[in-house]
Parts: C-alpha cells; structure tokens; sequence
C-alpha cells in the first residue's frame, strides 16, 4: 500500500507542479490543542502527503457518499405502497430500469464533468484564497453565515441560469435531457446534460470563491459542509414526495419537492432550487398556485363527503 501511494503521488507531483507536502505544511503544529476532528483533518493531509491529493480524494468521496447515499432511502420508499399517498404524482413511480438508466448516466457526468473540476479545486482553492489545509476550523457561527448566504446567491443565480435553460435551443439541445422524467425521483437530481451539469455546478461552487475573492476568509470545511446541505436539498427536492414533517410546512419560503415537482410536471415555472421568493415576486409560480389550489379543494370536496357519508351511516343505525 505504501509503495502504491507513493508511486501514485509521484505521478500526481509531476502533474501538479510537486505542492507543499503535508509535513511542512504542519511543521511545529501542536496537535494536543486541536479537537478530534480538526486532528483527523491533519493525519488525513499527512497520510496522502501531497495536498492536491488529499482534497481531490476527499472532495470527490464525498459529494459520491453523500448524492448516493441521500438517494437510497427514496429509492427505499418508492418500493413501499403505504408510501405512495405522500407522493406528488402517485401514478408515476420509477422503475429499477429507471433508476439503473439514470444512474449510468449521473456516474458518466460524475467522472468525466464533476471529477475534473474537483481534482482542480485544491489548486483553485489556493488561487482564491480559500482555507484548505489549515486548522482549526472557523467557528460554528461563521460557517453558519456564510453557509446561509451561499444559499441565498446560489439560488438566484439558478433560477436566472434554469430560467434560461428553458428558451428554445438551450432547452432542446441542453435541458431536455433532465426533464425526461416529469415525476421525479431522488436520483435523478444530476441526471441531466453535461454541459448543464457544469453550468449549474457554478452556482454551487461559484458562489464560495465569489465570497473568498471579496473577504479571503474561507475555509473548505464550510464548502463542504455547503455542498452536502445542496445535495440533500437537490435530491429531496427530486424525491417526489411531500410528508407533514417536510420542511416547507415548516417554513414557507421553502421551495422543497412539492415546489420542484410541478416544474418537471409542468415543464415550465418553480425555476427556484431553494426558495420559493423569485418565482412569487417574477409571477413564474401562477401556475403552480393555480393547481395547488385545485387540489386543495379538491381534497376538501373529498373530506366533506366522508364526514356526509358517515354522519349519514350514523343515522342509519
């Protein structure tokens, strides 16, 4: 293993332009000072020595662990029955050749789109400014903050770009591969065009470098803590089901999968991944409130007419 690594590390040197290994990075660090974490965060940049490679593999081990790993319990769920009164569109459920086919192709993107840009993220990180190797990590509040601006700039710059994706030739040639499904499923969050992968993954990533230009105070601890949080959200929102305990019943301006679901059903409209503000104050939402409400009252006619029946039962007896 060691004599792999080190063959492995030569070979990534050559490329990189040989960076400052993880023992001189952490010369004269006092350890005992550091939390748990912070400590593991050390011995995992000192045990592949090289930086670039150390982000690169962690960067892209996450995002796998935590997209696929989101999307087995709805995988999970579209298989129980008893779940289907709390899917959107309970007529459409995916099948395992559904579910096969967009996986091949988000693990085609994954390789050949996302896991360039993320061998590049140390080199880029480091070019902006952006915290990587260091420790300790920033305090709970400053990741909050910033985590919660990331949001906030990545959801407009993606309704402006989904917006755009849906005018003629970007629609055609670009976005109709991701509207192939017009009920959604978990893993179909990434299954969509390449260059569309790459567009959008901008807003993702680009607004923490645009956050580091400004105040060169980022660590990559809050990127990644940023990019799990977008993909439970991308994911969720791709699920196709909407429970009591999901978060828009919680807070309103939540978009959620019951906002995303009637885009893919509707095809145009809800362009927000986050929040559900844009598309209300741009009126691209008229649509979905329209169908809400019909089922709303629709729903209602229902529950009226079980009280009627079984008032009626009673009296019967």
């Amino acid at each position: 293993m060691d004599s792999w690594l080190q063959s492995f590390n030569s070979t990534v040197e050559a490329i990189t332009g040989h960076p400052t290994p993880a023992s001189v990075l952490y010369a004269g660090l006092d350890t005992s000072k550091l939390s748990y974490l912070e400590q593991l965060w050390v011995k995992w940049y000192e045990y592949w020595g090289n930086p670039v490679i150390a982000t690169g593999v962690m960067s892209f081990v996450l995002h796998e662990i935590v997209y696929f790993g989101r999307s087995i319990p709805w995988i999970i769920i579209d298989s129980m029955p008893s779940m289907r009164k709390y899917k959107l569109q309970p007529k459409y459920v995916p099948s395992a050749a559904d579910q096969w086919r967009c996986t091949k192709l988000v693990l085609l993107s994954h390789f050949t789109v996302e896991l360039p840009q993320i061998w590049s993220f140390h080199p880029i990180c480091e070019y902006f400014g952006l915290t990587t190797h260091a420790v300790p990590f920033p305090s709970v509040y400053k990741m909050a903050w910033q985590i919660a601006l990331f949001f906030v700039m990545e959801d407009f710059y993606h309704y402006v770009v989904h917006r755009l994706m849906h005018y003629g030739p970007l629609y055609k040639h670009i976005h109709k591969i991701h509207h192939e499904y017009s009920a959604p499923f978990g893993l179909a969050a990434e299954y969509a065009h390449p260059l569309e992968v790459l567009i959008l993954g901008l807003g993702t990533i680009g607004s923490p470098f645009l956050l580091c230009f400004f105040t060169r105070d980022l660590h990559i601890v809050t990127v990644y803590i940023w990019v799990v949080l977008r993909l439970f959200q991308a994911v969720d929102a791709h699920s196709g089901y909407d429970f009591p305990i999901s978060l828009h019943n919680w807070l309103p301006f939540w978009a959620g999968a019951d906002h995303h679901d009637y885009h893919h059903m509707a095809f145009l409209g809800c362009y927000s991944t986050s929040f559900r503000w844009w598309d209300h104050l741009l009126g691209t939402d008229r649509g979905y409130q329209r169908t809400r409400a019909k089922q709303k009252a629709v729903k209602l006619r229902q529950q009226a007419d079980e009280l009627d029946k079984y008032a009626a039962s009673l009296k019967a007896q």
